[in-house]
């Protein structure tokens, strides 16, 4: 289910700021194109804007903190922008700086939702993280690793299942699998090969095989 919404939100989401985009376009350059555009579009526009929001509140009561917060930025920043663009594409009463600021602030909750939660995915993982120091322990660091990175989803005991994570005591992955699974995404999970070191990979999937049941 999670991944469905996932999907369908990241689709609207690019039809919305396109919409947008156009109209604004439009409004500079050709007011005339500008209206027919806004009636055809002006039904699709209500559908990806209900869309829109009721897919980011369906998956906002699936997450966790704080994905769950960023997500409220980016549906925020959408509910203030759509009376500004309103007011500034309305026929009689066109305004480009409204019609701007509504693009940019629909750009810009976006934007600072997905820095945000970058931010939250670097976290320092501290001095186990190196192979090469002195009494380095791998499990230890994988449990390090998993405990920052994969415990909201999955869970302390990988039986959580929320946000569409699998259940790690049951899965029937290699351990190479998984690795490659954590390095380059999968369905609702992120790749985390800009996030996390070759050795954080293979210490949190060598890790992940110790949940089994």
């Amino acid at each position: 289910m999670y991944t469905y919404l996932l999907h369908t939100h990241k689709t609207v989401v690019i039809l919305f700021l396109l919409i947008y985009l156009t109209k604004t376009i439009l409004l500079f350059v050709n007011k005339d194109t500008l209206g027919k555009f806004s009636k055809i579009a002006k039904v699709p526009e209500m559908i990806i804007s209900f869309l829109f929001l009721g897919t980011g509140i369906a998956m906002m009561t699936m997450m966790a903190e704080p994905t769950k917060t960023l997500l409220l930025i980016k549906i925020v920043g959408v509910l203030v922008s759509i009376p500004l663009a309103v007011i500034g594409f309305k026929k009689d009463k066109e305004n480009k700086l409204l019609a701007v600021l509504s693009l940019v602030l629909i750009i810009g909750a976006y934007g600072l939702a997905e820095v945000s939660r970058r931010r939250v995915e670097k976290q320092e993982l501290g001095a186990s993280a190196n192979p090469s120091a002195s009494g380095y322990d791998a499990k230890l660091h994988g449990q390090e690793v998993y405990s920052k990175y994969c415990v909201s989803c999955h869970g302390q005991d990988g039986a959580l299942g929320l946000s569409g994570a699998k259940n790690l005591q049951i899965s029937a992955l290699s351990e190479q699998e998984s690795i490659n699974i954590i390095t380059n995404g999968k369905n609702a999970m992120a790749p985390y090969k800009k996030v996390l070191s070759e050795a954080d990979i293979q210490a949190v999937a060598a890790y992940v095989r110790t949940l089994k049941k």
